[in-house]
């Protein structure tokens, strides 16, 4: 999350050679099959790999690991906190910014005084979508671990082993705590509702 915000406000402000291929790159673990994003990825963190091996001398194998978990999640819904955060810094006034920059203040404290500040309700919709989807992958996650179980791999596996009757318990408590984000996602996204008035 944190590498993503300056990432999405240099796509939002900045013009630079290749700029449609790193758009390309970060929207591909979007529309690519979620298993194959898995494969992709344990390409990279696998112990033959330079991170594997990184990882293997301060002790963590992130095949069969928490760590692995998180950058699998990671990894398929990074995307939305992109584009979310990339859409907000794109409606901000760049005039604002430039005022600022004729009055002295460095692009750092601008960042942090005007361009954050205005974007910050998209930035969080996108970090709540990217939880959300994080939460709910499969497809990465079962390629880079299987053990320890996530909710998705659970669901999964005792839907096949044991039915239905088995599987909906815990599929009604993930949907529920998955509709109460996307609710918490709208009332944040939504403007308060003086600013439209006021315009």
């Amino acid at each position: 999350m944190i590498a993503a915000i300056p990432l999405a406000y240099l796509l939002a402000r900045r013009n630079f050679p290749l700029k449609r291929l790193v758009l390309g790159i970060i929207d591909l673990p979007v529309v690519i099959p979620h298993s194959a994003a898995g494969i992709a990825l344990l390409g990279f963190i696998s112990r033959d790999s330079a991170i594997g091996k990184l990882g293997e001398s301060v002790g963590l194998n992130f095949v069969g690991h928490p760590a692995g978990i998180m950058l699998a999640m990671a990894f398929v819904s990074i995307p939305y906190l992109v584009n979310s955060a990339r859409d907000g810094f794109a409606a901000v006034p760049e005039r604002l910014e430039k005022v600022a920059l004729t009055l002295g203040a460095s692009p750092l404290r601008v960042f942090f005084t005007i361009s954050l500040p205005l974007a910050w309700r998209n930035i969080l919709s996108g970090f709540i979508l990217m939880f959300a989807r994080g939460m709910s992958e499969f497809g990465a996650v079962v390629i880079i671990a299987y053990h320890p179980m996530i909710t998705p791999v659970l669901i999964y596996e005792r839907f096949g082993a044991f039915g239905l009757k088995y599987a909906r318990p815990v599929s009604v408590i993930f949907i529920v705590i998955t509709l109460i984000a996307f609710i918490l996602l709208r009332n944040l996204s939504k403007e308060p509702s003086n600013t439209r008035e006021h315009e």
